[in-house]
């Protein structure tokens, strides 16, 4: 919907409010209806098709009628390196896609699963490879924006691969999140451990840190001291981290003064929860999307794998290209890396609104019933009042 010229280049948003760097050469040779329409007019309105092919195949280098990312990519490296952004409320740029490490290298003692992310692999095949390792692999397939947290026990892991890759840090995009324990010891802890995930990543900000849980009676305190470690400029952006509607809310009434950034929750089309995803969208909130994949449990869906045969795609390539058309932020994981490589192959098609509509129903009642249980569970997990639902929000927007 906007557009302007930054020396040769154009910033291009769309309606998800996807943003892509074009260079105006490019955008010149493959379109030059397009540069006369954003001449003469204000605005421009432009949708993901424009990046996508006209055959919902791979993008033809010989066709003019597309405008492609850039006019340099030669690899599925360069794609993820330049891939499309997101624009946060502050003007700052979010990667449309990331590396996820939870249960990479290492299974938390309280994990929901005992499994370890392997993208469809054995827990004795994953479970080989270190969290070092397979960041490694995922800063040398082009990932940039690498998701952690204090609860997954790999940050020096992941902080060991970082400082062993020619990677420079301004070109890196680093998130992470504090634990329900920390948040409840209060805000000395909480700037405490925000210096220990500093120095093992090291680094000497990160990009965005969230609130992992909304802990009762604690997590609005932890917001606060997020908000003035962003003001001391150890954090670029806050936000948050399952939080439903009536969390946020919360921290409104308690007069916080810096809006979250992102609301990381669990999106796919499995659990596509309309009136919440709506909700923080009007608010001007992105949405950081985990389990995106679905552990890969959901691979063999009838209605994914017709859908994938249509564009010769893998079914994880369908729900992350649906992810991303939808304007959320896409997190796959694996310790595979032809996998990584794989999941990231997201933004050279796009699926019919007929399509999208059709996974867009695949959320049944039970899911959303299986999502409350899991929240009323886990707003107190690990913490002095873990098993029982003291302080925890019975009656919460589930959808």
């Amino acid at each position: 919907e906007k557009s302007k010229v930054q020396i040769n280049s154009i910033y291009l948003t769309d309606e998800t409010q996807m943003r892509r760097l074009v260079p105006l050469t490019a955008l010149l040779a493959s379109s030059s209806p397009r540069v006369r329409a954003l001449q003469t007019q204000a605005s421009l309105s432009l949708s993901l098709s424009s990046f996508a092919s006209s055959n919902k195949s791979k993008c033809n280098n010989n066709n003019n009628n597309n405008i492609r990312m850039s006019s340099s990519l030669s690899s599925d490296i360069d794609a993820l390196i330049n891939c499309p952004t997101f624009p946060m409320y502050d003007g700052t740029n979010h990667p449309a896609i990331g590396f996820g490490t939870y249960k990479v290298g290492f299974i938390p003692a309280s994990a929901s699963s005992v499994t370890v992310a392997g993208g469809g692999g054995s827990t004795s095949e994953a479970s080989l490879r270190t969290a070092e390792e397979c960041v490694s692999d995922a800063l040398e397939c082009g990932y940039r924006f690498l998701e952690c947290a204090e609860f997954y026990g790999n940050l020096g892991e992941v902080g060991k691969a970082i400082a062993k890759s020619n990677v420079k840090r301004e070109d890196l995009f680093l998130c992470s999140k504090v634990w329900t324990t920390t948040i409840e010891k209060g805000p000395d802890a909480v700037r405490a451990q925000l210096e220990e995930t500093l120095q093992a990543l090291g680094t000497s900000y990160v990009d965005l840190y969230l609130i992992h849980w909304p802990v009762p009676g604690k997590h609005v305190e932890a917001y606060k001291t997020l908000e003035q470690l962003k003001e001391e400029g150890r954090i670029k952006n806050i936000g948050l981290s399952n939080y439903a509607v009536e969390d946020y809310q919360e921290l409104q009434q308690a007069g916080i003064k810096i809006k979250p950034a992102v609301n990381q929750i669990e999106i796919n089309p499995f659990l596509y929860r309309k009136n919440t995803l709506e909700f923080f969208k009007n608010e001007g909130i992105l949405l950081q999307s985990y389990r995106s994949l679905r552990d890969g449990k959901k691979f063999d869906d009838p209605t994914i794998l017709k859908v994938a045969k249509q564009y010769g795609k893998s079914p994880a390539q369908i729900l992350g290209r649906w992810c991303v058309q939808k304007g959320f932020i896409y997190v796959p994981k694996s310790v595979k890396k032809e996998r990584m490589v794989e999941n990231a192959k997201v933004f050279d098609f796009e699926l019919t609104q007929e399509e999208m509509d059709e996974l867009d129903n695949l959320t049944t009642p039970d899911a959303i019933e299986t999502y409350f249980e899991l929240y009323i569970k886990c707003v107190n997990r690990d913490t002095s009042k873990d098993g029982t639902f003291e302080g925890v929000k019975m009656n919460i927007t589930k959808d």
